[in-house]
């Protein structure tokens, strides 16, 4: 055994240790202990990931990147996955894809139209109007909380280039019925999968019916890097686009720390610039720098050995709390997942029914008293923000469900940090609540 390795395990030994002392589990009590909506699920094989990460001296974008984007393109049965530094930043990546050139009479411009909804989170729908698309707003059905299909055909119109929308936390649209109407219209589709890495339909990936999934990896979501996230995709001209775009919109596809992969590295003609000019240094869109570091990689690929079975919890979680609440149908609407469906819950959403005799405030304020999480369904309205108002949009119908949500919404956590005891606690506050 080398010096090196030696000490190597040396610190390995002494980061499980130092875990066991600092992150001991607490014992849950029932209104002191905090319920958590979400966060982060470690344990000390992350840290001595990200400690052999800090070792290498290879800070960028290194070996650990490599191995976990094969890993998770494996997990999700796709050819292509490619990390970049947060949920919002693949969505931008994927869009900015669809508007290249070399994409034709395909390619997204400005003025044409994407088919999304309202009740969304702000950086599915920003790259439209960075791009000065606009957006066509169709509302959601309840209990899925998924946007409404049987309008599709409602928000088309000659512009419309493409349906790009989430899987809502971590239930699943109709992927068949808008796949269904992507085809018939030759429209591109982008499922934004951040809230439902390992949901499936007909027993497929979530993502993988689109064009383009993208992923968030910020600590509340199903695994962590602590930022980071994903664009992945089956078609291999898209993800060299993604590629450019992502790594400063340059034309060489190098991966760091190599050179002339294409071999003509000094040997081309490209725009104006002299024959010859260095191929590692020539740009063929307006891209960005938008890669992880491998210390996050790392984290990552130690929370992907733990992703099946961190699904499996937020799902038996899930029904759990359907257990506990099940018997306030009266008053609430439970979530249900969608028909062919396994989602990979990322929340519990309720919507409390109008003549339920107490508002969703009031009992998210008797929550907070309790030590209970909550969280409102994102930007609830997208369209009612403060920002939004200077934008152009077209929405298709009076979207009824999305008012409803924005004023009697509001979800819980599933999270592994969960536990059984803590679902019971909340269905006894439910009761309480409810009585009163």
């Amino acid at each position: 055994m080398s010096k090196a390795l030696e000490i190597k395990n040396q610190i390995h030994a002494l980061i499980e240790e130092y875990h066991k002392e600092v992150f001991k589990p607490k014992h849950f009590i029932g209104g002191e202990s905090h319920v958590p909506v979400s966060g982060k699920v470690f344990d000390h094989k992350e840290i001595q990931y990200i400690t052999d990460a800090a070792l290498d001296a290879w800070f960028t974008t290194g070996r650990f990147n490599t191995e976990f984007e094969k890993k998770l393109a494996k997990f999700i049965n796709v050819k292509s996955v490619l990390t970049v530094n947060s949920g919002s930043s693949a969505n931008l990546v994927a869009f900015s894809a669809l508007t290249a050139e070399e994409l034709g009479d395909k390619a997204i411009k400005a003025g044409d139209e994407v088919i999304t909804v309202a009740a969304s989170f702000p950086t599915t729908i920003n790259p439209m109007i960075q791009y000065g698309i606009v957006p066509v707003f169709l509302d959601i059905t309840l209990p899925t909380y998924e946007m409404d299909v049987e309008k599709l055909e409602q928000a088309l119109s000659p512009k419309t280039k493409a349906v790009m929308v989430a899987h809502t936390l971590g239930n699943v649209f109709d992927v068949g019925a808008v796949r269904a109407f992507c085809d018939k219209h030759k429209l591109w589709l982008i499922e934004d999968c951040c809230d439902a890495l390992g949901a499936t339909y007909n027993g497929k990936h979530v993502g993988t019916f689109g064009d383009i999934g993208t992923l968030s990896f910020y600590p509340a979501h199903h695994i962590t890097m602590g930022e980071g996230g994903a664009v992945f995709t089956g078609n291999a001209k898209l993800k060299k686009i993604m590629e450019s775009f992502r790594d400063w919109g340059r034309d060489c596809w190098c991966e760091t720390g190599k050179d002339n992969t294409c071999g003509k590295r000094f040997a081309q003609q490209l725009g104006d610039l002299p024959f010859g000019y260095d191929h590692k240094y020539t740009y063929s869109r307006h891209g960005f720098n938008l890669k992880i570091t491998d210390m996050q990689a790392a984290l990552g690929l130690a929370q992907l050995e733990k992703l099946e079975s961190f699904i499996e919890t937020r799902r038996k979680n899930f029904d759990l709390l359907t257990k506990e609440l099940s018997r306030h149908e009266d008053k609430l609407i439970l979530p249900k997942a969608t028909p062919n469906a396994n989602p990979s819950w990322f929340g519990y959403l309720i919507t409390i029914k109008p003549d339920a005799g107490i508002t969703r405030d009031e009992l998210i304020a008797a929550f907070n008293k309790k030590n209970i999480g909550t969280r409102l369904l994102f930007a609830g309205d997208i369209r009612k923000q403060p920002y939004f108002k200077n934008y152009n949009y077209r929405s298709i119908g009076d979207l009824k469900n999305t008012d409803l949500i924005v004023s009697n919404t509001f979800w819980i956590g599933v999270t592994p940090m969960v536990t059984e005891e803590m679902i019971q606690y909340v269905g006894k506050c439910f009761d309480e609540a409810l009585k009163k």
